[in-house]
């Protein structure tokens, strides 16, 4: 996120003393990424936050792979994952490759025995089902149906649940997600033909310092491994920080579609971005006005890219017997496109009421067994007709 945020007490000069009410000194901690290159914020802590009393391995949570080599369309029914209590527990990874994870989870809660801290990766949360509180040492973001939550990599965090109804899309990144670079100019401003700009964006806000000492366990990932951190002080200890890596939050109803006389290609629907996937937001639009258009996609090949869409609501013109929360995937290689019928029912249709989340990551992904969970039996037939 390539704007500048503060929130709390913070010194005038980085790097100086800065001392407390009893004469004691804050604790400056840089929260930075791609070896200080890269986007970071400033902390100050009330504690050190390197006061750690037990490091335990806890488990291997890599996927188990199912599907290593994939070459065949696919489909799967997100709402058919069971809910589980907890947040952890609940996340299922679907698809997988050296760049990301992908997958979804139904948590009933958060679990206040623990902080979590993804240490491998940029997380995209997309709340499909449910509304809380995501609770980090940045302050707090308020989230709802619809929102994109996007936590760096590190960042420690808990969630409040409003209800035990939760349905979550989420991605796990190796590299940074950011905003697209051609909405941006030098400076990191969104241009003008940008389909959101920055007044989109929540960001942090109610920072509350927590002066606790006691046995604070963060779950950390690391390799597919999850470790056990007990920490001395609260992790949330924060008086004040500035900076600009830190978590927030955007609406796919803030997006602004960008329609055009005929039908034009996905990226104009780009949402996010990293150095190995993007991910687009279809939303509510008109279409195409040229009297002759063709509202549904051509059919078009996937040679450099997986193609995996998620169905949030309203009726996905090109796919029949699309249920919210379904998944479908089309691999690279191969052609895919409208199924049938869908070319001939877009014809003279004004508006779509769709939303969708779409993630093209540009290598290919490995299937899991717990994707296979979900499978719609011979989708890639679905094309068939008598």
């Amino acid at each position: 996120m390539s704007h500048y945020h503060t929130l709390g007490t913070i010194p005038p000069k980085r790097h100086t003393i800065f001392k407390n009410p009893d004469g004691g000194m804050y604790q400056e901690e840089l929260f930075g990424t791609a070896g200080f290159a890269g986007n970071s914020s400033l902390i100050y802590h009330l504690h050190p936050p390197t006061v750690v009393s037990e490091i335990k391995q806890i488990r291997d949570v890599s996927p188990k792979i199912a599907i290593p080599k994939n070459m065949k369309a696919l489909s799967f029914k997100g709402f058919s994952l069971h809910p589980e209590e907890d947040f952890l527990e609940s996340r299922k990874t679907l698809f997988v490759n050296n760049d990301l994870h992908i997958g979804l989870a139904a948590p009933k809660s958060f679990s206040k025995n623990y902080f979590y801290r993804n240490s491998d990766s940029d997380e995209m949360l997309f709340i499909h089902v449910g509304s809380g509180t995501l609770r980090t040492m940045y302050g707090n973001l308020n989230f709802k149906y619809g929102d994109y939550l996007i936590i760096p990599k590190g960042t420690t965090y808990q969630i409040d649940f409003d209800t035990q109804e939760n349905r979550i899309l989420y991605i796990e990144s190796h590299s940074q997600i950011t905003t697209p670079k051609r909405y941006r100019n030098n400076f990191g401003q969104l241009l003008e033909h940008s389909p959101f700009c920055e007044r989109d964006f929540r960001l942090p806000e109610n920072l509350k310092t927590h002066n606790e000492k006691g046995e604070f366990k963060i779950l950390s990932k690391k390799q597919g491994i999850l470790w056990e951190y007990t920490h001395q002080y609260h992790p949330f200890d924060v008086i004040g920080w500035d900076g600009f890596n830190y978590p927030y939050a955007f609406s796919i109803f803030d997006f602004e579609p960008i329609t055009g006389r005929v039908h034009l290609p996905p990226p104009i629907h780009q949402q996010w971005e990293s150095e190995a996937f993007v991910v687009c937001s279809f939303v509510p639009r008109l279409y195409d006005y040229h009297p002759q258009a063709i509202p549904a996609p051509y059919h078009h090949s996937n040679i450099d890219s997986e193609e995996i869409l998620y169905y949030v609501d309203g009726d996905f013109m090109s796919r029949n017997n699309i249920e919210k929360g379904q998944l479908t995937l089309h691999p690279g290689g191969i052609p895919h496109g409208p199924h049938p019928g869908a070319i001939e029912r877009s014809i003279g249709k004004k508006e779509t009421g769709e939303l969708a989340v779409m993630i093209d990551p540009f290598n290919p992904v490995m299937i899991t067994e717990d994707a296979l969970n979900l499978e719609v039996e011979e989708y890639y037939k679905s094309w068939k007709t008598d």
